[in-house]
């Protein structure tokens, strides 16, 4: 059974930095390309970053790009996203996703893709 929980959120300022963990209970972790997303209020839920299981792809949402980074340590089967430059607008409950994959270079973008989730993590931030 695969369990992913998340860590991190908060209320913070714009301008502030935030880092979410995803502890995932997958293995092989490089077997599972893994991703973030989010949903605000009364919006649908949206892709921000995914990465491969060899974490050498990675994509994102032109909103982010630049400000948020997605990485992960398989080793210790944890998924990060640094958040940076925060804006108003990036508060939303925030998702962990993981699909296995047989290619550890497969990426992965699309919520129906995604098999298992995490419970989310709200960020909130005040201007």
């Amino acid at each position: 059974q695969v369990q992913l929980v998340e860590s991190g959120g908060g209320n913070v300022q714009a301008g502030d930095s935030l880092r979410l963990s995803c502890a995932a209970s997958v293995r092989p972790a490089s077997h599972y390309a893994m991703g973030w997303f989010r949903q605000a209020p009364g919006k649908e839920r949206e892709f921000v970053a995914s990465i491969t299981g060899s974490a050498d792809v990675t994509r994102y949402a032109d909103s982010v790009k630049s400000r948020f980074t997605i990485s992960r340590d398989n080793a210790k089967n944890t998924l990060y996203l640094q958040m940076n430059s925060l804006r108003p607008e990036d508060t939303a409950v925030y998702y962990c996703a993981a699909k296995w994959t047989s290619s550890t270079r497969q990426s992965v973008t699309s919520s129906g893709d995604f098999r298992y989730w995490g419970q989310g993590t709200q960020v909130t931030v005040s201007s």
